[in-house]
Formats: C-alpha cells, structure tokens, sequence
C-alpha cells in the first residue's frame, strides 16, 4: 500500500464510527457503521436490522469517517478519510470482536442485532481541513 494510504488508513484508527455508502434499489444510502482497522483491512459492524448489509455484500462501497468534532485538536487540523472496495459478509473471531467493544442497546428503538463486513480498501483518500479554530464554533443561520 502506498504510503499515502497507509496514513489514511491509520487516521480511522483514531474514530470509532463512520459511514457506509452504497446503493440500495437503485437509490444511495448512507449507514452508519462502527469500525476497526486489522491488517489493513476495514472491518465494519453495523446493525442488521435494516438489511443494509444485504445491498452492501458483494458490492463495491464507500466507507468514510472523520473528526469533524468539536472534540478535534485544537490545533484546527480536520480531517477525513474515504476508502472504496468490496463489502463481504463475515465472522469475525475473538480478537476482532473485542476491537470492537461492545455495541449499542438499540438501533431506532429496536434491539441492536450486529452484522459484520470486512473492506479490504482498493482506493483510500484523505484530506485534511485547516480550519480558523476561532471559528470552529460559528454555524450558518
């Protein structure tokens, strides 16, 4: 892997969430998802409740995350990161489910029931964003 992308893909190891992109009866969805880097690989638990997980099994998908918070450093350095490749289904073992800790009570109301994605990035991009810090808190009206 490109250096590049090694750093990309080191800078999600810094925020537990993301987003899933794909589409799903020929309309784009965005889910969102809670990841772990292993080995360069992007493994993605997400809620199987929606059946998200369907539309993205097999398929080519845009994952991405961020630290667009007011928590970020205050140094202003934003940054994001986007990865592409092929979402597969899979189990993960011991080791990888406790990367994960353990996840939410409930999805909208209903029980979380987790599924699990493996991404082995085929493109990965990042920017970075620096921003004014004193500006960081304004908003649009």
């Amino acid at each position: 892997m490109p250096t590049e992308d090694l750093r990309a893909i080191e800078l999600l190891r810094r925020v537990p969430y993301g987003r899933v992109a794909t589409s799903m009866r020929a309309l784009p969805f965005l889910a969102v998802a809670r990841h772990v880097v292993v080995q360069g690989r992007v493994l993605l638990r997400m809620h199987a409740g929606f059946n998200h997980h369907q539309a993205c099994h097999g398929s080519v998908v845009a994952y991405g995350a961020d630290n667009f918070d007011p928590r970020a450093p205050a140094d202003g350095t934003l940054w994001a990161v986007q990865c592409t490749g092929t979402a597969e289904l899979f189990e993960p073992d011991a080791a990888e489910l406790e990367l994960f800790g353990r996840g939410p009570h409930s999805v909208d109301g209903e029980p979380f029931d987790p599924v699990y994605m493996r991404l082995e990035p085929r493109l990965v991009t990042a920017h970075t964003l620096n921003s004014a810090p004193e500006r960081r808190y304004e908003h649009a009206l």
